[in-house]
């Protein structure tokens, strides 16, 4: 006698697709992010009449005359060129002057260094505005008034204390046993400084230049103020574009896209030395 085995295919069943509520979220996110940027870069490529007339996703009239006109106007490409020179030269000042005060707050402890260290700290949050009608005395009374070294200088007020708020956590991070052994070594001050400690703290150099550069190229208040005509900033010239025709949109927008390519090039070259510092946790 065998014994007969009956077999039951399993009944199948078709499970939906999990969602990832995590990248639904992400997604969402970054399309707000970049729904501002896009629509900018959306008007730049049209004309007024097209902007003012109708609602469009994409330009039905490509046009890159507004590029032009910013490219070719000096009233508008020279903004650009003013900004870049004392953005620059703000970042090398704030630079030079926050690492050696960095080091010695690091290093060295004397009669007032923590009142010191608050008191650059409160430079930082003070708003611009308190600022603006002493600088503009002080510049027009010495003959700086105008120029790309005075509004350079305005921003050290709080770019400076930034800086050293920054780098004085990355030094830190770094033993005080290389200082003595450097020394005994025969190094100089400035030769171990320059040529052992800086490249030591180079990440921390890359984050302190990179938020004095985006601090200085979005700040309108002083540029505008302690300018005129020579070394007039973009932010400021963006702010007069009203005509008798009314407000020129594309070639505003046109700035506007122009205006973000700096501050994109610098997060580009920089991006590795911000996630150190986010990582270290001082920024």
């Amino acid at each position: 006698m065998t014994d007969a085995t009956v077999s039951h295919a399993p009944a199948r069943t078709r499970s939906l697709p999990k969602v990832n509520s995590r990248a639904v979220v992400m997604t969402l996110y970054l399309l707000f992010l970049l729904l501002p940027i896009y629509w900018l870069l959306n008007m730049s490529l049209k004309t007024n009449t097209e902007i003012l007339g109708s609602f469009t996703l994409w330009p039905r009239d490509l046009t890159f005359a507004n590029y032009v006109t910013i490219l070719t106007d000096p009233a508008w490409y020279m903004g650009y060129v003013n900004s870049l020179i004392y953005v620059v030269l703000n970042t090398v000042i704030s630079l030079s002057v926050a690492l050696p005060a960095a080091y010695a707050f690091s290093r060295y402890s004397f009669l007032g260094d923590k009142h010191l260290f608050f008191w650059l700290l409160t430079n930082r949050m003070a708003p611009p505005a308190v600022f603006a009608l002493p600088f503009f005395q002080l510049y027009s009374s010495v003959g700086l008034f105008d120029t790309h070294i005075a509004v350079a200088l305005a921003h050290c007020l709080f770019n400076v204390p930034l800086a050293v708020w920054i780098l004085e956590g990355f030094m830190r991070g770094v033993p005080k046993e290389i200082d003595e052994t450097a020394y005994i070594d025969g190094y100089s001050f400035g030769g171990f400084f320059v040529k052992i400690f800086m490249p030591l703290i180079a990440s921390g150099i890359g984050v302190a230049a990179f938020f004095c550069f985006m601090f200085s190229w979005v700040e309108l208040l002083l540029s505008r103020t302690l300018t005129t005509v020579n070394a007039k900033p973009i932010a400021a010239t963006m702010t007069r574009t009203v005509g008798a025709a009314g407000v020129d949109w594309g070639v505003l927008a046109a700035a506007g896209v122009l205006t973000i390519v700096p501050g994109a090039l610098v997060i580009w070259f920089v991006r590795n030395y911000i996630a150190k510092g986010f990582a270290l946790g001082r920024v």
